[in-house]
Protein backbone atom coordinates (compact mmCIF):
# COMPACT_ATOMS: atom_id res chain seq x y z
CA UNK A 1 0.00 0.00 0.00
CA UNK A 2 1.37 3.38 -0.98
CA UNK A 3 1.91 5.81 1.87
CA UNK A 4 1.21 9.47 1.16
CA UNK A 5 3.83 11.90 2.49
CA UNK A 6 2.68 13.97 5.42
CA UNK A 7 4.32 17.11 4.00
CA UNK A 8 5.58 17.85 0.54
CA UNK A 9 6.60 21.16 -1.02
CA UNK A 10 6.34 21.23 -4.84
CA UNK A 11 9.71 22.21 -6.27
CA UNK A 12 8.11 24.98 -8.29
CA UNK A 13 6.86 26.69 -5.11
CA UNK A 14 10.20 28.41 -4.55
CA UNK A 15 13.34 29.51 -6.24
CA UNK A 16 16.11 27.51 -4.60
CA UNK A 17 19.47 28.43 -3.15
CA UNK A 18 21.81 25.43 -3.09
CA UNK A 19 24.75 25.58 -0.70
CA UNK A 20 27.50 23.12 -1.57
CA UNK A 21 29.04 21.91 1.69
CA UNK A 22 31.57 19.41 0.36
CA UNK A 23 32.29 17.92 -3.09
CA UNK A 24 29.79 15.21 -2.14
CA UNK A 25 27.00 17.06 -0.32
CA UNK A 26 24.75 20.10 -0.56
CA UNK A 27 21.73 21.67 1.12
CA UNK A 28 18.89 23.36 -0.72
CA UNK A 29 16.99 26.28 0.83
CA UNK A 30 13.77 27.69 -0.54
CA UNK A 31 14.12 31.43 -1.19
CA UNK A 32 11.20 33.50 0.04
CA UNK A 33 12.66 36.88 -0.89
CA UNK A 34 15.92 38.36 -2.11
CA UNK A 35 16.69 41.56 -0.20
CA UNK A 36 20.12 42.35 -1.60
CA UNK A 37 22.47 40.92 -4.22
CA UNK A 38 25.85 42.52 -4.89
CA UNK A 39 29.54 41.97 -5.23
CA UNK A 40 32.37 43.68 -3.38
CA UNK A 41 36.04 43.68 -4.39
CA UNK A 42 36.41 40.39 -2.55
CA UNK A 43 33.20 38.35 -2.65
CA UNK A 44 29.56 38.01 -3.63
CA UNK A 45 27.15 39.31 -0.97
CA UNK A 46 23.53 38.17 -0.71
CA UNK A 47 20.85 38.91 1.87
CA UNK A 48 17.87 36.59 1.45
CA UNK A 49 14.88 35.37 3.39
CA UNK A 50 15.10 31.58 3.39
CA UNK A 51 12.61 28.95 4.48
CA UNK A 52 13.32 27.45 7.91
CA UNK A 53 16.25 29.72 8.87
CA UNK A 54 14.84 33.18 8.09
CA UNK A 55 16.84 36.14 6.85
CA UNK A 56 20.43 35.15 6.10
CA UNK A 57 23.77 36.59 5.06
CA UNK A 58 25.37 34.56 2.26
CA UNK A 59 28.96 35.19 1.13
CA UNK A 60 30.26 33.44 -1.98
CA UNK A 61 27.48 30.89 -1.77
CA UNK A 62 28.02 30.08 1.93
CA UNK A 63 25.56 30.98 4.68
CA UNK A 64 27.43 32.99 7.30
CA UNK A 65 24.58 33.49 9.74
CA UNK A 66 20.80 33.39 9.80
CA UNK A 67 18.03 35.13 11.70
CA UNK A 68 16.74 32.02 13.44
CA UNK A 69 20.02 30.86 14.95
CA UNK A 70 22.81 33.44 14.56
CA UNK A 71 22.62 33.93 18.32
CA UNK A 72 23.61 30.32 18.87
CA UNK A 73 26.78 30.71 16.81
CA UNK A 74 27.72 34.13 18.18
CA UNK A 75 27.05 33.33 21.84
CA UNK A 76 29.05 30.10 21.48
CA UNK A 77 31.92 31.94 19.82
CA UNK A 78 32.18 34.81 22.29
CA UNK A 79 31.15 33.93 25.82
CA UNK A 80 33.24 30.88 26.79
CA UNK A 81 36.53 32.73 26.28
CA UNK A 82 35.23 36.04 27.62
CA UNK A 83 34.09 34.38 30.85
CA UNK A 84 37.25 32.28 31.15
CA UNK A 85 39.35 35.45 31.16
CA UNK A 86 39.41 37.06 34.64
CA UNK A 87 38.83 40.63 33.44
CA UNK A 88 38.62 41.21 29.66
CA UNK A 89 38.86 44.91 28.89
CA UNK A 90 40.44 45.11 25.44
CA UNK A 91 39.11 42.81 22.75
CA UNK A 92 40.19 42.32 19.14
CA UNK A 93 37.76 40.88 16.59
CA UNK A 94 38.97 39.84 13.16
CA UNK A 95 36.08 39.43 10.73
CA UNK A 96 32.53 39.41 12.04
CA UNK A 97 31.17 41.81 9.43
CA UNK A 98 27.54 41.41 10.55
CA UNK A 99 28.37 43.08 13.86
CA UNK A 100 26.84 40.29 15.98
CA UNK A 101 30.17 39.23 17.47
CA UNK A 102 30.70 42.85 18.48
CA UNK A 103 27.18 42.87 19.95
CA UNK A 104 27.96 39.88 22.16
CA UNK A 105 31.30 41.33 23.29
CA UNK A 106 29.46 44.42 24.53
CA UNK A 107 27.43 42.28 26.91
CA UNK A 108 30.66 42.33 28.93
CA UNK A 109 32.19 45.35 30.67
CA UNK A 110 34.89 46.00 28.07
CA UNK A 111 36.69 49.29 27.62
CA UNK A 112 37.43 48.96 23.91
CA UNK A 113 36.69 46.56 21.07
CA UNK A 114 38.71 46.77 17.88
CA UNK A 115 36.99 45.14 14.90
CA UNK A 116 39.08 44.51 11.79
CA UNK A 117 37.40 43.44 8.56
CA UNK A 118 38.72 43.37 5.03
CA UNK A 119 35.41 43.99 3.29
CA UNK A 120 33.78 47.32 4.09
CA UNK A 121 30.88 46.52 1.76
CA UNK A 122 29.79 43.60 3.97
CA UNK A 123 29.67 45.97 6.94
CA UNK A 124 27.68 48.56 4.99
CA UNK A 125 25.19 45.94 3.83
CA UNK A 126 24.89 44.58 7.37
CA UNK A 127 24.26 48.05 8.78
CA UNK A 128 21.31 48.45 6.41
CA UNK A 129 19.82 44.97 6.21
CA UNK A 130 20.84 43.20 9.43
CA UNK A 131 19.99 45.56 12.32
CA UNK A 132 18.88 42.56 14.42
CA UNK A 133 22.44 41.29 14.25
CA UNK A 134 24.51 44.36 15.20
CA UNK A 135 21.91 46.26 17.26
CA UNK A 136 23.84 49.49 16.87
CA UNK A 137 27.19 48.05 18.00
CA UNK A 138 29.07 49.75 15.17
CA UNK A 139 28.06 53.11 16.67
CA UNK A 140 29.15 52.28 20.21
CA UNK A 141 31.86 54.79 21.27
CA UNK A 142 34.03 51.89 22.42
CA UNK A 143 34.21 50.51 18.89
CA UNK A 144 37.32 50.98 16.76
CA UNK A 145 36.43 49.82 13.25
CA UNK A 146 39.38 49.13 10.97
CA UNK A 147 38.97 48.24 7.29
CA UNK A 148 42.07 46.20 6.66
CA UNK A 149 43.37 42.70 6.08
CA UNK A 150 43.46 41.02 9.50
CA UNK A 151 46.89 39.58 9.00
CA UNK A 152 48.40 42.93 8.06
CA UNK A 153 46.76 44.45 11.12
CA UNK A 154 48.41 41.86 13.36
CA UNK A 155 51.78 42.44 11.74
CA UNK A 156 51.58 46.12 12.70
CA UNK A 157 49.90 45.74 16.10
CA UNK A 158 51.77 46.30 19.35
CA UNK A 159 52.62 43.17 21.37
CA UNK A 160 50.64 42.43 24.55
CA UNK A 161 47.74 44.68 23.54
CA UNK A 162 44.62 42.53 23.95
CA UNK A 163 43.00 40.37 26.59
CA UNK A 164 40.89 38.41 24.11
CA UNK A 165 41.15 37.85 20.35
CA UNK A 166 38.08 36.51 18.53
CA UNK A 167 38.49 35.20 14.98
CA UNK A 168 35.10 35.27 13.23
CA UNK A 169 36.39 34.49 9.76
CA UNK A 170 35.12 32.83 6.60
CA UNK A 171 36.32 29.29 6.01
CA UNK A 172 39.86 28.65 4.72
CA UNK A 173 39.02 27.74 1.12
CA UNK A 174 41.12 28.09 -2.03
CA UNK A 175 41.28 31.75 -3.09
CA UNK A 176 39.16 32.96 -0.15
CA UNK A 177 40.22 36.07 1.83
CA UNK A 178 40.88 33.90 4.90
CA UNK A 179 42.97 31.17 3.24
CA UNK A 180 46.05 32.07 5.32
CA UNK A 181 44.27 33.11 8.51
CA UNK A 182 44.38 29.59 9.94
CA UNK A 183 48.11 28.86 9.76
CA UNK A 184 50.78 28.45 12.42
CA UNK A 185 52.43 31.72 11.39
CA UNK A 186 49.10 33.54 11.71
CA UNK A 187 48.42 32.13 15.17
CA UNK A 188 51.91 33.18 16.23
CA UNK A 189 50.89 36.75 15.38
CA UNK A 190 47.74 36.33 17.47
CA UNK A 191 49.87 35.00 20.34
CA UNK A 192 52.12 38.07 20.10
CA UNK A 193 49.31 40.63 20.48
CA UNK A 194 47.72 38.85 23.46
CA UNK A 195 48.62 39.87 27.00
CA UNK A 196 50.25 37.39 29.37
CA UNK A 197 46.87 36.01 30.49
CA UNK A 198 45.28 36.37 27.05
CA UNK A 199 43.03 33.91 25.24
CA UNK A 200 41.82 33.52 21.65
CA UNK A 201 39.08 31.62 19.87
CA UNK A 202 38.42 30.91 16.21
CA UNK A 203 35.49 29.46 14.32
CA UNK A 204 36.79 26.12 13.13
CA UNK A 205 34.33 24.78 10.52
CA UNK A 206 32.06 21.76 10.89
CA UNK A 207 32.84 18.91 13.28
CA UNK A 208 30.68 16.81 10.99
CA UNK A 209 31.31 17.25 7.27
CA UNK A 210 34.73 18.94 7.59
CA UNK A 211 36.03 17.22 10.72
CA UNK A 212 39.54 17.09 9.24
CA UNK A 213 39.62 20.88 8.99
CA UNK A 214 38.51 21.18 12.60
CA UNK A 215 41.23 18.82 13.85
CA UNK A 216 43.94 20.52 11.78
CA UNK A 217 42.93 23.93 13.14
CA UNK A 218 43.08 22.49 16.66
CA UNK A 219 46.47 20.87 16.06
CA UNK A 220 47.83 24.13 14.58
CA UNK A 221 46.61 26.27 17.48
CA UNK A 222 48.00 23.71 19.93
CA UNK A 223 51.40 24.08 18.27
CA UNK A 224 51.47 27.77 19.24
CA UNK A 225 49.60 28.05 22.56
CA UNK A 226 50.43 26.27 25.82
CA UNK A 227 46.75 25.46 26.27
CA UNK A 228 44.27 24.64 23.51
CA UNK A 229 40.98 22.87 23.06
CA UNK A 230 37.80 22.63 21.05
CA UNK A 231 34.03 22.58 21.43
CA UNK A 232 30.99 22.68 19.19
CA UNK A 233 27.34 23.65 18.95
CA UNK A 234 24.61 22.67 16.51
CA UNK A 235 23.62 25.49 14.12
CA UNK A 236 20.64 24.71 11.87
CA UNK A 237 21.67 27.14 9.13
CA UNK A 238 25.00 25.32 8.82
CA UNK A 239 23.26 21.93 8.79
CA UNK A 240 25.85 20.69 11.27
CA UNK A 241 27.48 20.87 14.64
CA UNK A 242 29.90 23.79 14.27
CA UNK A 243 33.38 23.74 15.72
CA UNK A 244 35.31 26.33 17.71
CA UNK A 245 38.96 26.12 18.77
CA UNK A 246 40.53 28.15 21.59
CA UNK A 247 44.14 28.81 22.48
CA UNK A 248 45.29 30.39 25.71
CA UNK A 249 48.30 31.66 27.62
CA UNK A 250 46.49 30.97 30.89
CA UNK A 251 42.66 30.80 31.18
CA UNK A 252 41.00 27.48 30.39
CA UNK A 253 37.29 27.60 29.46
CA UNK A 254 37.05 23.80 29.46
CA UNK A 255 37.76 23.76 33.21
CA UNK A 256 34.72 25.87 34.10
CA UNK A 257 31.95 23.99 35.89
CA UNK A 258 28.24 24.45 35.23
CA UNK A 259 27.90 26.41 38.47
CA UNK A 260 30.90 28.61 37.70
CA UNK A 261 29.56 29.50 34.25
CA UNK A 262 26.14 30.42 35.62
CA UNK A 263 27.68 32.52 38.40
CA UNK A 264 29.98 34.32 35.96
CA UNK A 265 27.05 35.05 33.64
CA UNK A 266 24.97 36.47 36.50
CA UNK A 267 27.83 38.74 37.60
CA UNK A 268 29.43 39.78 34.32
CA UNK A 269 26.96 39.50 31.44
CA UNK A 270 24.45 42.25 30.73
CA UNK A 271 21.06 41.05 29.57
CA UNK A 272 19.78 37.54 29.06
CA UNK A 273 21.55 35.04 26.84
CA UNK A 274 19.29 32.97 24.62
CA UNK A 275 21.57 29.94 24.16
CA UNK A 276 24.58 29.82 26.46
CA UNK A 277 24.50 28.89 30.15
CA UNK A 278 26.15 26.39 32.49
CA UNK A 279 24.33 23.30 31.21
CA UNK A 280 24.89 24.32 27.60
CA UNK A 281 28.57 24.90 28.34
CA UNK A 282 28.99 21.33 29.58
CA UNK A 283 27.31 20.00 26.43
CA UNK A 284 29.43 22.14 24.10
CA UNK A 285 32.69 21.01 25.67
CA UNK A 286 31.65 17.33 25.93
CA UNK A 287 32.84 16.43 22.44
CA UNK A 288 31.95 12.94 21.17
CA UNK A 289 34.51 10.16 21.43
CA UNK A 290 35.28 10.04 17.69
CA UNK A 291 35.94 13.80 17.59
CA UNK A 292 38.24 13.64 20.62
CA UNK A 293 40.07 10.69 19.08
CA UNK A 294 40.53 12.56 15.79
CA UNK A 295 41.92 15.57 17.67
CA UNK A 296 44.38 13.39 19.59
CA UNK A 297 45.60 11.64 16.45
CA UNK A 298 45.92 14.72 14.21
CA UNK A 299 49.47 15.44 13.06
CA UNK A 300 49.00 17.99 10.28
CA UNK A 301 49.95 21.60 11.04
CA UNK A 302 48.70 24.24 8.61
CA UNK A 303 51.50 26.60 7.51
CA UNK A 304 51.86 29.56 5.19
CA UNK A 305 53.87 27.38 2.83
CA UNK A 306 51.24 24.64 2.90
CA UNK A 307 47.91 25.89 4.24
CA UNK A 308 45.27 23.24 4.89
CA UNK A 309 42.12 24.25 3.01
CA UNK A 310 38.49 23.26 3.28
CA UNK A 311 37.23 21.15 0.36
CA UNK A 312 34.82 23.78 -1.00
Amino acid sequence: MAVKPVYKVPLETFNWFVEVQTPCSMHAHGIKELLYVGRSKYQEIVIAKLCNVGKALVLDGKIQSSENDEWIYHEALVHPVMLAHPNPKRVLILGGGEGATLREVYKHDVEKATMVDLDEEVINVAKKYLPEWHKGSFDDPRTELVIMDGRKFLEQAQPNSYDVVILDLVDPTEGAPAAKLYTKEFYEMVYKVLKNDGIMVTQATSTSYTLKNFTVIYRTVKEVFPKAGGYHAFVQAFDSTWGFVWGSKGPDPSSLSMEEVDELISKRVKGELKFYDGITHLGMFALPKHVRKAMEEETIISTDKKPFLAPI
